[in-house]
């Protein structure tokens, strides 16, 4: 679930007031629970950390609770971090005895999921966390905090100090508000909590200006549009059906320091398929179980007789026996390539499984009667857009293609059968390699090829483990 990146300036910020008086409307008249709203709020803090802080790195997370609804976002955010692969920890001092805080108490125990009281927190939050959740306090508090929530707070200031040692700290995640913080004017004597993320739920509260930390989050996709009118909120489109959405640009990254530490089950040669083919078809089926964007996507790339090589993204739409099939426009630059060079490699990445499979192979053109077939088994619009596009020329515009397909889509209206154009087909790549690819940790990662090989007058696929 990516999210967005959205210009801070055009964001709409609240006062503790119009905070207030938002929930009183989303649970009055507008019909929300309590409990609807904190399930959507934690989801959001959930997907908001996950967005960054990914759980092969930052794995360990304590989320302080206080006893109002703040902690109970707190309390449902740490349910969904398990799910996503976190382990959570929960520090829950005053415990609110109404039973939506005793169900997702309930919730959390059942998972395991340990609850530590303040006496059984580390000193040093630096050597046994990853994550802090600060959920302790949220736009309704006035005035100090009371123990133990005092102390807390000054746990998650001195990690600041640890910082200047240079010493990496756990991170601190402050769910709408930073606890101890003025909700309209923020960090006023400027020796609060410096969280390193900052999640808004509904809207922005004035007090999120002041902040300063790389990440900045807006969560609680729940706004309905009389509110948005009556408050003249501007708030930022989520993309797709993200929970979150990130509020100004994100901070600058060193290239270099961008890596992955791979987890993954082992991969051995014993474990796999004697047939590649048969292989390829177990991974392919777990990228669809995962629920993967597009496993069908793969990256094709071909060389004409100058030597280039040039690789795009295509879609397979078919794999058996004889190969691998995708279908294209004969007229384009990787028809040319191909034409002159009938020789291709293809690979697929499948992010979510820390995963890919290299293939090579010779490349031949699909029967004509199969490329018929396929087209019209394609969407009405994808046949016109097929016929429009003069796939790699240069055209004058957008306007240009627009134009063409309205001209073909009046053209066709009373016609059935749209016809294939000669210049469109498919092409099947001949497997004479492969490769797949699982990482792992330390970058020790796991690779097996097969290259074929006769043995007694019969083809036979020969696998090795190659240095990662």
């Amino acid at each position: 679930m990516a999210s967005s990146v959205q210009n801070q300036g055009s964001i709409s910020y609240l006062t503790q007031r119009e905070a207030a008086e938002v929930d009183e409307t989303l649970m009055g008249p507008l019909g929300f629970s309590v409990d609807q709203l904190m399930e959507l709020a934690g989801l959001s803090v959930a997907t908001s950390i996950n967005e960054v802080y990914k759980p092969s790195e930052y794995n360990r997370v304590l989320a302080i609770c206080g006893p109002g609804n703040n902690g109970g976002d707190g309390l449902v955010a740490a349910r969904h971090l398990y799910h996503f692969g976190y382990k959570p920890f929960v520090c829950y001092p005053k415990r609110t005895q109404k039973p939506l805080y005793s169900g997702l108490v309930t919730q959390l125990e059942s998972l395991s999921i340990p609850f530590l009281s303040v006496d059984e927190l580390p000193m040093d939050l630096s050597k046994d966390f990853d994550i802090l959740v600060d959920a302790m306090f949220g736009f309704s508090f006035h005035g100090a905090p009371r123990p133990p929530f005092d102390d807390l707070i000054k746990k998650l200031i001195n990690l600041h100090y640890y910082e200047q040692a240079q010493r990496k700290p756990p991170v601190i995640v402050s769910v709408d508000i930073p606890s101890g913080w003025h909700v309209e004017e923020g960090d006023v004597g400027g020796d609060g909590i410096k969280p390193d993320m900052l999640v808004s739920l509904t809207a922005p509260k004035l007090c999120a200006k002041k902040f300063s930390g790389p990440h900045h989050f807006l969560g609680g996709r729940f706004v309905p549009p009389a509110i948005a009118e009556k408050y003249k909120l501007q708030l930022p489109q989520y993309p797709g059906i993200s929970m979150c959405v990130r509020i100004g640009k994100p901070p600058q990254i060193d290239i270099s320091s961008l890596r992955e530490n791979y987890i993954s089950p082992e991969f051995l040669e014993e474990q796999v398929e004697a047939d590649p083919l048969d292989q390829f078809r177990k991974w392919f089926d777990d990228a669809m179980a995962a629920n993967l964007k597009e496993p069908n996507a793969m990256a094709l790339s071909t060389t004409g007789k100058d030597g280039k090589p040039s690789s795009r993204m295509v879609l397979l739409k078919g794999v058996d026996k004889d190969g691998f099939v995708w279908f294209t426009n004969y007229e384009s630059q990787k028809a040319r390539q191909l034409s002159e060079n009938p020789h291709a490699a293809l690979l697929f990445y499948w992010d979510g499984l820390n995963r890919q499979v290299r293939v090579e192979g010779s490349v031949e053109k699909v029967s004509d009667e199969e490329s018929e077939q396929y087209f019209h088994s394609r969407p009405r619009g994808s046949q016109l857009g097929a016929i429009v596009s003069k796939q790699s020329t240069v055209v004058p515009g957008c306007h240009v293609l627009h134009q063409q397909y309205k001209e073909l889509e009046e053209k066709y209206s009373k016609e059935s059968l749209i016809p294939k154009p000669k210049y469109w087909g498919g092409y099947r790549l001949k497997p004479e390699r492969f490769e797949f690819w699982q990482g792992q940790p330390s970058r020790l990662h796991d690779r097996l090829e097969y290259s074929p090989q006769e043995t007694d007058g019969k083809r036979v696929w020969k696998i090795v483990r190659l240095a990662p």
